[in-house]
C-alpha cells in the first residue's frame, strides 16, 4: 500500500495575517470572559451589612483579606460587617 502525498499549496501573506489575526481576537474574548468570571459580586447580591450577625463578623471570615477587602465581595468590605457568604476561619 502506497501513500500518496498531496501537493502543498503556499499561503498566501494575506492569509496567514488573517488567520494570526483571528487567533489574537480568539484569545482576546477568551480572556475577557475569564477576567469577567473572576470579577467581585456586588454587595447587595450577598445581604453585605455593616454590622456583624452574632459573633460573625467579616473580619473573622475566611475570605477576609486585611485591611478592608474580601475575595469575593466588591470593596470597601467594614471589618465588623457580614454576608450570606460568611465562613468562620478554621
Amino acid at each position: 500500500m502506497t501513500r500518496t502525498r498531496l501537493p502543498r499549496q503556499a499561503q498566501s501573506r494575506r492569509t496567514v495575517v488573517a488567520r494570526t489575526l483571528a487567533c489574537a481576537a480568539g484569545a482576546a474574548a477568551f480572556l475577557v470572559t475569564v477576567r469577567d468570571a473572576a470579577a467581585k459580586m456586588a454587595q447587595k447580591a450577598v445581604a453585605y451589612q455593616d454590622t456583624p450577625k452574632d459573633d460573625q463578623r467579616c473580619d473573622n471570615c475566611s475570605l477576609w483579606q486585611p485591611p478592608g477587602s474580601c475575595k469575593l465581595v466588591q470593596d470597601p468590605i467594614d471589618p465588623a460587617g457580614w454576608c450570606v457568604l460568611y465562613k468562620a476561619k478554621a
